[in-house]
């Protein structure tokens, strides 16, 4: 079937004061995630649009003292192939449990 593919595009930037890091820089980056373009599928993208207005989707970890945007908490399919193991596709249970945690 058709895919939604969402694109997520991240700049660097530094903390700000009040982060816990202030003035601290970090890397963004480009990210993409994919949905089945049915009415679960598109309903999910909702969701997920409002998760990332409202910064739940990524967050900032530091790796050998540098920081760099990452996925955060909430599951997205990066794949559109290599099962569960691989964040893609087939996984019949997905749809279910990224709306469990939206």
């Amino acid at each position: 079937g058709s895919t939604l593919r969402l694109l997520f595009k991240m700049f660097s930037s530094h903390f700000k004061l009040g982060d816990p890091c202030p003035g601290q820089p970090y890397k963004g980056g480009t990210f993409h995630a994919y949905l089945p373009d049915n009415r679960n599928g598109q309903k999910t993208a909702m969701l997920l649009k409002k998760a990332f207005e409202l910064g739940l989707t990524f967050q900032i970890k530091f790796l050998n003292g540098e920081g760099r945007v990452t996925w955060g908490h909430i599951p997205h399919k990066t794949s559109l192939d290599g099962g569960k193991a691989r964040n893609g596709y087939p996984d019949a249970q997905y749809l279910h449990e990224v709306c469990a945690v939206l």
